[in-house]
């Protein structure tokens, strides 16, 4: 089975981890990449917040196998 993951900002994530998302913090653009690197193929969905999603948009272009959204604010 596959896990739901989220890279963003700790206060806007949060609650996430209360229902079981690994939740990855990420402050910046910087922190977003680092967490990026630390998925594996066992992330199913991702859940990004606008930061981290801009960050990453190159990335999840590329990530065929991986289903994403943008949480909202």
């Amino acid at each position: 089975m596959r896990r739901v993951a989220a890279i963003g900002e700790a206060s806007a994530l949060a609650g996430y981890a209360l229902a079981g998302v690994e939740v990855l913090p990420a402050e910046d653009a910087t922190g977003a990449v680092r967490a990026w690197t630390t998925l594996d193929g066992g992330v199913g969905l991702l859940l990004l917040t606008r930061a981290a999603e801009a960050a990453l948009s190159s990335r999840l272009a590329e990530a065929d196998d991986l289903l994403w959204a943008v949480v909202p604010a």
